[in-house]
């Protein structure tokens, strides 16, 4: 494949991952004008939300099935057309429910589209995977940041149903925008399809190494940044504007996190990176807590940073484990796994709110991740992670 066919098609695949995770945004800065428009309690509207990023995750595993039976730029374009479907249910639903299934299967695009498209993109990089995901995460990041803004300005413009409709057409043209650029491109033959499931579960100790590395960092930043508002509000003294000013900060800083990560995972021993990340996070999110103001959202930034920083890190070192014939399946389920493990931090930090505040809650949680990186430092001694190209 030319050099300008592979820039032209990763430019393609950054263009639908930024769409696919519009479509499991988007729901939440919404949530006010849909609880008025449906005459719905925020409970209600708040399952809407709940059900985008249960998509998501629940695409993972139809991923992994797909990616056995089709080349992996064609199950990345399905998931523009997913995208491109429920984004239009969304705009069509004539009540709460049918806007239910609109965000499911908006969010399940996200999932499809990330199982298959994180091993394609490592596929047409090999000599810089960490680079390339890095940029990769940072477009969606970008979407991340942006969806607020872009999805209230369609609803003041015209209606928020307008903001679905936008993206209902544009996933569907990345859609054939990928398979066009792939169809006129000689893609490696390491994205065809993989030979079963049974393979991606070959391979334990890469999932089992991968899984203990980002579940429990997910699982409290789950907690952190979808309480940071709150937080910021009830036990620091913020104003709702500010707070949520804070809080695109803390999303903002994921973008040059996801870059700087992937780069450091091309040029620096894997394993050592993946630990110090989840340590400096740790740290950073405690420190937060006791800081002052500035030191509060210096950290804060910090965190968000390190823990962006690890996503394609990590990433980067279950791909270089994994076998070619396998990979795309195998990552699948990695993914699907640990995004189940980290979906009930925002709960567990829920109910330990409760109890002791938000601000303890977050430095408990925090500290519970010291012991887990102290045993990934024994298990990376002990020679137990599987070795990856990527070192």
């Amino acid at each position: 494949m030319s050099r300008d066919g592979t820039r032209t098609l990763f430019g393609t695949l950054c263009l639908l991952f930024a769409l696919t995770n519009l479509g499991r945004t988007a729901f939440a800065p919404l949530a006010e004008t849909l609880r008025v428009g449906f005459d719905a309690s925020p409970a209600a509207v708040g399952v809407v939300v709940s059900l985008a990023w249960a998509g998501s995750a629940g695409g993972r595993p139809v991923s992994a099935y797909l990616v056995t039976r089709l080349r992996r730029e064609r199950v990345v374009a399905l998931a523009g057309v997913v995208l491109a479907v429920g984004a239009a249910l969304a705009a069509l639903a004539p009540s709460l429910a049918a806007l239910r299934i609109g965000a499911f299967v908006a969010g399940l695009s996200s999932g499809v589209y990330i199982a298959a498209a994180v091993p394609l993109v490592g596929d047409l990089f090999p000599e810089g995977v960490g680079r390339a995901l890095g940029v990769h995460g940072a477009a969606a990041q970008v979407a991340a940041v942006a969806a607020p803004g872009l999805v209230l300005a369609a609803a003041l413009l015209a209606d928020w149903r307008a903001a679905f409709w936008v993206l209902a057409v544009v996933g569907a043209l990345a859609a054939v925008g990928v398979l066009a650029v792939a169809r006129a491109a000689s893609l490696p033959a390491s994205t065809a399809p993989d030979p079963g499931l049974r393979a991606a579960l070959s391979h334990p100790r890469v999932l089992v190494a991968g899984v203990a590395v980002v579940s429990a960092t997910g699982f409290v930043w789950q907690g952190v940044f979808n309480f940071y508002v709150t937080y910021l509000v009830t036990e620091r003294g913020f104003a709702t504007g500010a707070a949520n000013g804070a809080l695109s900060l803390l999303f903002a800083a994921g973008i040059p996190g996801m870059a700087v990560g992937g780069r450091l995972a091309d040029r620096l021993p894997t394993v050592p990176l993946l630990i110090a990340l989840v340590v400096t996070f740790a740290l950073a999110v405690v420190g937060a807590t006791l800081a002052g103001t500035a030191g509060l959202l210096a950290l804060s930034t910090v965190a968000s940073l390190a823990v962006h920083a690890l996503f394609p890190s990590l990433d980067t070192y279950v791909l270089g484990a994994l076998p070619a014939p396998s990979r795309a399946s195998a990552y699948a389920v990695f993914s699907g796994v640990a995004l189940t493990l980290e979906a009930p931090g925002s709960a567990a930090v829920g109910v330990a709110a409760t109890r002791v505040g938000l601000g303890v809650a977050f430095r408990a949680f925090a500290l519970a991740l010291l012991p887990v990186a102290a045993g990934l430092v024994a298990a990376y001694l002990l020679g137990l992670f599987p070795p990856t190209r990527a070192d």
